[in-house]
């Protein structure tokens, strides 16, 4: 059976482009419209309801797909969720939940071919995504919240995980910390394609050596019990560890209570920042943890305003964006054992956290 991606290689134009040909999404030249018109009697290729309906009617429902179930809404996605619901509203449209997961996506072409939401947006993507090779093929408009490996005419809003993974360092690092480890997600997520796992840590890992410092990086469940684990598997790899990294919210408990187990006092004997989350997470803490803040509330508005420009093709066209997480100081981060005061091997010197200047 030929599908869409048969359609645009035959024509030789995007996938996108045939996608907005058939839905009435954005304008097509008579001349590309006529090429795709070819190729899809060529080929026998028949589009889906949804597409066919999107040019003649239109739904002011936006799903969003996120595995609720599984993962639950922590408050960083909360941030997100809630910025994308405001968005949507105020711009005339509902925001719908699809709690469906990574393998689900003979169930979301289901949905989108009954034309049940005008437009998707997508979390929790995977490098290799079959949901957005099926979003693709079924011709609805869709923004990843998230990167997949290939990002030719994926249209996404993402965390620069680059960015922050090298300001947590370069923090670390100015408080004269030489040895610092990283709790990433689970080592099932690395195994399963989660993007947010893969790039972290490979921006973790290039900012220390970058440095002349060794990256030392645990995978650890979402659990408590599994952070408190990750201290041990941690300290076996480098028992002179002085900060760590952490992006993984409910294992960062874990992290902080082994710790205290340990006597090892936090931030004095051992310096913690957590990225990707929030600093009402942080404050949950004691003492209350130095975070680099996710963009959730901005990735929310953007990530529906950049849906709705392929929803309507009135609208202006938006560009993908990566935004960086933003460091807030808490109780969490020390300069290292030993450092003289104002160390920062990596230019002038770097602030504390609580003082001023750090903000």
């Amino acid at each position: 059976m030929a599908t869409m991606q048969d359609v645009a290689q035959r024509a030789q134009v995007s996938l996108s482009t045939v996608s907005y040909a058939l839905s009435g999404t954005r304008p097509v030249s008579a001349e590309t419209r006529r090429r795709i018109e070819e190729a899809m009697a060529e080929l026998g290729y028949q589009p889906n309801a949804m597409a066919r309906g999107l040019a003649s009617r239109r739904s002011n429902v936006l799903a969003l797909i996120y595995p609720a179930m599984e993962r639950g809404l922590g408050g960083t996605v909360a941030e997100f969720v809630d910025a994308a619901a405001v968005t949507a509203r105020e711009n005339g449209h509902h925001l719908v939940l699809w709690p469906f997961r990574t393998t689900q996506a003979p169930e979301i072409r289901d949905l989108v071919r009954q034309g049940m939401a005008a437009g998707v947006l997508l979390m929790e993507v995977s490098l290799d995504d079959a949901r957005v090779d099926t979003l693709q093929e079924a011709g609805v408009p869709y923004t990843m919240i998230g990167r997949t490996r290939d990002l030719a005419d994926r249209p996404s809003v993402d965390i620069d995980f680059e960015r922050t993974t090298e300001d947590a360092v370069a923090h670390l690092a100015g408080l004269g910390h030489r040895r610092i480890g990283f709790v990433n997600h689970s080592l099932a997520s690395r195994e399963a394609g989660y993007a947010p796992t893969f790039r972290a840590q490979e921006g973790f890992e290039a900012a220390m050596r970058a440095r002349g410092l060794e990256p030392v990086v645990v995978h650890s469940d979402e659990s408590p019990r599994a952070g408190r684990a990750a201290v041990g598997e941690l300290f076996a790899l480098e028992p002179g560890l002085t900060a760590l990294v952490t992006m993984n919210e409910i294992a960062t408990f874990g992290v902080m209570a082994e710790l205290q187990a340990r006597r090892i006092d936090v931030p004095d004997q051992m310096s913690i920042l957590s990225i990707v989350t929030s600093p009402g997470v942080g404050e949950m803490s004691n003492p209350p943890l130095t975070t680099m803040h996710a963009p959730g509330a901005e990735l929310g508005r953007l990530g529906v305003l950049k849906l709705l420009s392929l929803v309507d093709a009135s609208r202006p066209a938006t560009p993908d964006v990566l935004i960086p997480c933003a460091l807030e100081p808490g109780g969490s981060v020390a300069p290292a054992p030993g450092a003289a005061p104002g160390t920062h091997p990596d230019g002038p010197g770097s602030a504390v956290d609580g003082d001023p200047a750090s903000s």
